[in-house]
């Protein structure tokens, strides 16, 4: 059964810098995609970033694009939300996901979810 396992969520102010930890288990990922979606209050849930297998290729939501930061280790099968200059609009629960593709990620094809971890920021 696979597991993904988020964490480093937490309270933090306008300005600060957050890592998000994804831990992925239950099976082989080799060759599949990583990344993250959020869900802020009120809203659907949407694409942050992806990462391929061997992280050659990363994918940003536009507006994030410059302040967050993907990364993983194939060997631990992790992968890494790196967010800088945070801001109260980044406050959403922050979701790891696994696919086959990059483009399947990010058309939130994803067959596997992580429960997600919350992420406030306050101003």
């Amino acid at each position: 059964q696979v597991q993904l396992v988020e964490s480093g969520g937490g309270l933090v102010q306008a300005g600060d810098s957050l890592r998000l930890p994804c831990a992925a288990s239950g099976r082989t990922f080799s060759g599949d995609a990583m990344g993250w979606f959020r869900q802020a209050p009120g809203k659907e849930r949407e694409f942050v970033a992806v990462i391929s297998w061997g992280g050659r290729n990363t994918y940003y939501a536009d507006s994030l694009t410059g302040r967050f930061t993907i990364s993983r280790d194939t060997a631990e099968n992790t992968v890494n939300l790196r967010m800088n200059s945070l801001n109260p609009e980044d406050t959403a629960v922050y979701y790891c996901a696994v696919a086959a593709s990059t483009w399947t990620l990010q058309a939130g094809g994803s067959s596997d979810w992580g429960q997600g971890t919350q992420v406030t920021v306050s101003s």
